[in-house]
């Protein structure tokens, strides 16, 4: 083969791999009984002020632009905004790489694959864990997202 045959077939495998994780990473539209437990679990973190909040963002070895950013954004917008629960252990932010095997079972606990936010509003001593997938929505705007995000988070803390 000549070069730019190889050159070609290499490129066409990146484009599809990277096809390939993000529509692993856009999960199917949830059943009627997935979106009313979703639901359910916000109006449960919402209504409920947490003892404590893990925000974890998961992810593979191998990352995306987007992945990258969303892991930027949410970490950017924890160290601005909630120093003092970061340093008071009411926060905790952490990333989170699900392909290393010190991680598998903080993944399972979480249901985690590939790149995901996931937030846990622990509540009398239980965890309300809950993938947060809106702020793929938000990826391009970092005012949008940061505000999202810092919203959310000061909900949970009863801010």
């Amino acid at each position: 083969m000549n070069k730019k045959i190889i050159i070609i077939i290499v490129g066409i495998i990146i484009v599809g791999a990277t096809l390939f994780v993000i529509t692993k990473n856009n999960r199917p539209i949830a059943t009627q009984n997935q979106n009313n437990q979703v639901t359910e679990n916000q109006d449960r973190e919402e209504k409920q002020k947490a003892e404590k909040v893990e925000v974890f963002v998961f992810h593979s070895t191998h990352r995306c632009a987007s992945c990258v950013t969303m892991g930027k954004y949410a970490g950017e917008t924890i160290n601005e905004y909630f120093q003092p629960e970061l340093r008071n252990g009411k926060i905790e932010f952490r990333e989170i790489n699900v392909d290393l095997p010190e991680n598998k079972e903080l993944a399972n606990k979480f249901k985690a694959a590939g790149s995901s936010l996931f937030i846990n509003a622990i509540s009398d001593g239980k965890d309300n864990i809950a993938e947060d997938i809106k702020v793929w929505q938000l990826i391009f705007n970092e005012a949008q997202f940061k505000g999202y995000l810092k919203d959310k988070l000061n909900k949970l803390l009863g801010k």
